[in-house]
């Protein structure tokens, strides 16, 4: 087995559910915005060929100029750019086959490592990096352990605590790829048969990647200096979100699908055997369930703000105030809740 350096690592948790529309990249933008105002400096790294996290928090115009060039924030694509088409030399004691990073500042505490619609292009590229890594090919092992390196470089330079990863809504090569950087995944979800089946389909491919990836970091080329991804990809819980609520009860054609959120959970993202039922607001692994705020999303969007940071100026009044109250005393549970569980009890 080669060398495989292991620089001290930051804490990072990928938000993936092979279901799309479940509110992924809304919970992740929002946790990122919290988790900064609660005074944990955070990376969030878009790694979602769709790069709808960026176009959360950037305006069309500022993402045209990152795409462009125009703009000292560089995408995640541009950085890996050098080693995909292989002009990088790997040098020492530092590779130089990737560009150094440099991110949007969206806070003091907050920072954003753009995505770009190119990265769907490395898909055969990643693809075929799987399979060489069995091969032990040295250069194998550096593309699919890019966007590890490449997150935990751009840590280090802004010297943040926490990384947030948001991914697109499939079980490919890009993704494969991005979840071997993750400590912990959150499973955002919705009361419905697809994300029940995207919980079938997510578990039994996470617990076989993480053993191939195991088999050939076992096997990495002798000589190869180079800080691989441990490939932990550990469920940490998961996240209802989106549902409609009366009378603060979810609706009585969603009662099926939450009754059977923990079990199916259980079952197929932990290999544990059936239990007695237990409700999704007494499972320990529901990490929140949370109110789709239609009427404060539009709003949100509009001010390019989180929607807990709305003020009266922004025309959050009446009832809106009322629901950015409830929208922040939400978040701010949630990240204690994942901070409790990942990088210890907050101020």
């Amino acid at each position: 087995m080669g060398l495989i350096v292991t620089a001290a690592r930051v804490r990072t948790i990928a938000f993936f559910n092979n279901k799309g529309g479940v509110g992924k990249t809304t919970l992740v933008y929002h946790l990122a915005w919290m988790f900064a105002e609660l005074g944990v400096d955070t990376l969030a790294v878009d790694l979602d060929p769709q790069a709808d996290l960026t176009a959360s928090f950037l305006s069309d115009e500022e993402v045209e100029a990152v795409w462009d060039g125009q703009s000292a924030a560089q995408t995640v694509f541009d950085t890996l750019r050098p080693l995909i088409v292989g002009t990088g030399v790997p040098t020492r004691p530092r590779p130089a086959e990737l560009r150094p990073p440099h991110m949007f500042d969206a806070a003091g505490a907050l920072w954003l490592l753009p995505g770009d619609l190119r990265v769907s292009t490395l898909e055969d590229e990643l693809s075929r990096a799987w399979g060489d890594c069995a091969d032990r090919r040295e250069r194998a092992f550096r593309i699919t352990a890019a966007f590890d390196r490449l997150a935990q470089e751009a840590a280090r330079e802004r010297r943040v605590e926490l990384i947030l990863v948001d991914l697109g809504p499939n079980l490919g090569a890009i993704n494969r790829a991005a979840l071997l950087m993750a400590d912990d995944i959150v499973i955002p979800m919705c009361p419905d048969l697809y994300s029940l089946q995207g919980l079938r389909n997510l578990g039994p491919t996470l617990r076989a990647w993480r053993g191939e990836w195991r088999r050939r970091v076992e096997g990495a080329p002798a000589g190869l200096e180079l800080s691989l991804p441990r490939g932990e990809m550990q469920p940490l819980g998961y996240v209802v979100l989106q549902h409609s609520v009366r009378l603060d009860r979810p609706v009585k054609a969603y009662d099926h699908w939450i009754e059977r959120i923990p079990a199916e959970y259980r079952e197929h993202m932990l290999g544990e055997p059936p239990t007695t039922p237990v409700a999704v607001s007494e499972d320990p692994h529901c990490l929140s369930s949370l109110k789709h705020y239609r009427s404060l999303m539009p709003l949100a969007q509009e001010r390019r703000k989180p929607m807990f940071k709305l003020s009266p100026a922004d025309g959050a009044i009446g009832s809106h105030a009322k629901a950015v109250a409830d929208v922040d005393a939400d978040f701010r549970r949630l990240a204690r809740e994942i901070a409790r569980r990942t990088i210890g009890d907050l101020r």
